[in-house]
């Protein structure tokens, strides 16, 4: 805990900039969730005693996901590494709404840099909570809105496109810079990494397209895939409807 919170107070900047962007994820999701429910009927609280129970139950287990990382062969992994700890936000967001997805993400970043403290100066954590939302947050949003397997299907293929373009160009225009600022390297030396297990990687472009693109996509495809094979069965279970469960039993 002490060594969290001296992290904390190293990269005071950087952890500010880390609050607003959570500040604003958590402020879209919340805004467009209540819109949703405006226009549907939904008078349920955004957050009840039940949603509240399960998203600590699926933040614990989204920071376990998190610690079980996986190398990938075609990414540096002092850089890049695989988890999926965007299932349980996605299923929770599923589930309960955006705010309750965003909310995962967060308290998952908390645990982990509690648990285990950060390596990379937050900047992994903040990539990872980024691009954690721009999966989840509009997948959540999408789904939502029509409640389906066919809008499921779509919520997963655009939460999917979007957490492969925008975690790329995020990646490109403040992540990597700011991974390099930190560590007191140059550009060219996070290219040559890339380099290593890829000889096409010449450029940051490159770096980005054959190195950072592959990875968000094939997190996104893998999570959205064992999304939509579990969440039917599990959505009546985690919204306590009795009925529906007997059914799937019988």
């Amino acid at each position: 805990m002490l060594k969290f919170f001296a992290q904390i107070s190293k990269n005071l900047s950087f952890v500010a900039v880390f609050a607003g962007i959570i500040f604003l994820m958590f402020l879209i999701a919340y805004v467009v969730e209540k819109l949703i429910k405006k226009k549907t009927g939904d008078t349920e609280r955004v957050l009840s005693t039940r949603k509240i129970v399960v998203i600590g139950m699926f933040s614990a287990l989204s920071t376990v996901l998190m610690l079980l990382e996986f190398p990938v062969p075609f990414a540096p992994p002092g850089i890049y590494k695989l988890d999926f700890s965007e299932l349980p936000a996605l299923i929770g967001g599923f589930a309960f709404g955006p705010v309750a997805g965003v909310m995962i993400e967060f308290i998952k970043i908390l645990l982990k840099s509690m648990i285990k403290g950060t390596s990379t100066a937050f900047v992994g954590e903040f990539a990872n909570f980024i691009i954690g939302c721009s999966f989840v947050l509009p997948a959540s949003i999408l789904y939502r809105i029509k409640k389906n397997k066919v809008n499921a299907i779509i919520s997963c293929i655009v939460g999917t496109a979007i957490i492969t373009v925008a975690g790329s160009l995020f990646n490109a225009v403040y992540l990597l810079p700011t991974f390099a600022n930190m560590f007191h390297m140059e550009m060219d030396e996070i290219i040559a990494m890339g380099t290593a297990v890829n000889r096409y990687v010449n450029s940051i472009t490159a770096f980005t397209v054959l190195i950072v693109a592959p990875v968000n996509l094939l997190k996104g495809v893998m999570v959205s895939l064992v999304t939509l094979l579990i969440y039917k069965p599990l959505s009546p279970i985690l919204k306590g409807n009795k009925t529906a469960v007997k059914k799937q039993k019988n």
